[in-house]
């Protein structure tokens, strides 16, 4: 009996059997139910019996805690589904085994599920936070950098993109492919429109975009400008003395000196009082002291000089009173009464006597040398140095010559005298003959000399003197009446003047080394300068500038004006 029930379908066995099987089943039902109510305590997820046990905890959030209460709840829905079936009747325990086996692979499923997503989560994180570490260093760099999120989170990828924008960065603006119709019209038409603007219109449009500015840095669209500016570089004619400076560099240095923005530093110094000459050619500066003539080289700047001079050029035995550059040569007067001749590359020098008393002038131009002096004469002679010393034409001036300066034309040359006479101090002599051609003006006072005199062009000249004027003359006009002059408002005498060839005028006084600018298109003068307090007042013996500097010598030092950065 006990092996024919051994035999039957698990449904109908002998009762022994069955009832230790039901028990077992029994035990196992209650064991799981305990332990379901002990997890329903602790989480409140859902789990769903039709997907083989997978249970979530609370809406897909990866803590490892929840998804561990989500698995749980699973394989205890897997189990509920397995054991209602077997109390049905429908199936047997193995049947329940397999329904709850498969309750605890989604159980387990669904923890491997949760662990993944866990995982994945700080996987991500901890490459999100290496791209941040990578990006901190290129973020500072540039613009480059602020694409960090967008590339991989390696650094030779985003080491390759900043490389990319700055070869950008460094390639021409090109012209904007969308914009106002403006920007679309031909450059010659664009350049034709923009050279009626004014300097602050042209700034503005500087600023829209960088093609623009591009285009607003030409040349062409500032030259109006410039020669409407003070010492921009242009003569009257329109000839640009500067080719290689840009033309916008020079307008903006052009506002310093019309509103008179300079720093202001000494140069040189020395110990004894004198009335130093001095001359500017390229980057280097000769100044006379005493009977010596010394080259200094300009630092890059141009605001100071290098201390130890270029070279030293003498041969007078009293001071050098005045001195020109010419033909690689130097050409000096001494009060000895001697013309020197230096050459500038080399040792060579050649002295000769030439007046009576003391050179007060001399200038030379087209292989010809002119000289004044205190003797009353003006004397012609030729730079050829196998007739160096050989006078041409001696001319008498009957009165003592303080200036001297030779036509462009090298045709003829003007004297500047004493004004002791009944004649004008300014004349004008043939350069080749020696015969007087005209006299200038008519109705100067009696000890108005002249002290400095130059030619802007060949029919035009400046001079000026004791009489307090600056006076400009224009041959073409008229020869008994300047055109234009200028007042020193404080009555000084005008030892020396300087002039850009257009609108800028610069005149030395004789009290507390003041130095004058002037509009040539105005009458009052546009900005003074004192060098010098009451103690140590000196007159600007000579003064030269350049569209960034100017340079005036007095009896104690050299001053310098820097215009570039005030």
């Amino acid at each position: 009996m006990g092996s024919q029930g051994g035999l039957g379908p698990p449904g109908d066995g002998g009762p022994g059997e069955g009832e230790g099987e039901s028990g077992e089943t029994r035990k196992l039902q209650e064991g799981r139910a305990a332990r379901g109510k002990r997890r329903k305590g602790k989480g409140k997820g859902k789990a769903g019996a039709g997907q083989g046990g997978r249970g979530s905890g609370a809406e897909g959030k990866p803590q490892p805690p929840q998804a561990k209460e989500a698995a749980g709840l699973g394989a205890e829905a897997g189990e509920r589904a397995g054991l209602g079936k077997v109390r049905e009747g429908g199936g047997s325990v193995e049947e329940g085994a397999r329904r709850i086996f498969r309750g605890d692979e989604g159980s387990a499923g669904a923890r491997k599920e949760a662990k993944g997503r866990d995982n994945g989560k700080k996987e991500e994180w901890r490459v999100r936070t290496g791209q941040r570490e990578e990006a901190r260093p290129a973020r500072a760099q540039g613009r480059g950098a602020q694409a960090w999120g967008r590339l991989a989170g390696t650094g030779a990828a985003m080491a390759a993109a900043a490389a990319e924008e700055e070869a950008g960065a460094r390639e021409p603006a090109g012209r904007p492919a969308a914009g106002p119709a403006l920007l679309r019209l031909p450059e010659e038409l664009l350049l034709l429109i923009c050279s009626y603007l004014d300097m602050q219109a042209l700034g503005r449009l500087a600023q829209v975009c960088r093609w623009l500015r591009r285009f607003t840095n030409c040349d062409l669209l500032w030259r109006r400008i410039a020669r409407a500016s003070l010492n921009s570089g242009f003569t009257r004619l329109g000839t640009d003395l500067m080719a290689s400076v840009p033309v916008k560099e020079r307008v903006k240095v052009s506002q310093n000196w019309r509103l008179g923005r300079c720093r202001q530093g000494i140069l040189l110094k020395w110990k004894c009082s004198q009335m130093p000459w001095m001359q500017l050619e390229g980057d280097s500066l000769y100044i006379s002291q005493a009977n010596f003539i010394l080259a200094y080289q300009f630092r890059p700047d141009g605001a100071s000089l290098n201390r130890r001079p270029l070279g030293v050029f003498a041969g007078h035995d009293e001071d050098v009173c005045h001195f020109v550059l010419a033909n690689s040569h130097i050409i000096s007067a001494g009060g000895d009464g001697k013309i020197g001749v230096h050459k500038i590359h080399s040792t060579f020098t050649v002295k000769y006597s030439a007046h009576e008393q003391e050179v007060n002038c001399v200038d030379c131009k087209g292989g010809i040398i002119v000289s004044g002096s205190r003797d009353r004469t003006a004397k012609v002679w030729p730079l050829a140095s196998g007739r160096l010393g050989q006078c041409l034409h001696t001319i008498q001036t009957e009165d003592r010559v303080w200036s001297i300066a030779i036509s462009p034309l090298h045709s003829s040359f003007v004297t500047g005298t004493a004004c002791c006479g009944h004649f004008s101090p300014l004349r004008i002599w043939d350069l080749n003959s020696g015969q007087l051609m005209t006299h200038l003006g008519g109705d100067f006072p009696p000890g108005a000399g002249v002290l400095d005199v130059m030619y802007e062009s060949p029919s035009t000249l400046l001079s000026c003197g004791y009489d307090t004027y600056v006076r400009y003359w224009d041959l073409r006009a008229s020869v008994r009446k300047c055109v234009m002059e200028w007042e020193e408002p404080h009555d000084s005498t005008l030892y020396c003047l300087q002039t850009d060839g257009n609108h800028l005028l610069a005149t030395g006084s004789s009290y507390y080394g003041v130095v004058r600018l002037w509009d040539r298109r105005q009458r009052a003068c546009l900005h003074a300068f004192p060098l010098t307090s009451t103690p140590l007042s000196s007159p600007v013996y000579c003064l030269r500038f350049t569209t960034r500097h100017l340079y005036a010598a007095l009896s104690y030092n050299l001053h310098g004006l820097d215009f570039q950065t005030p």
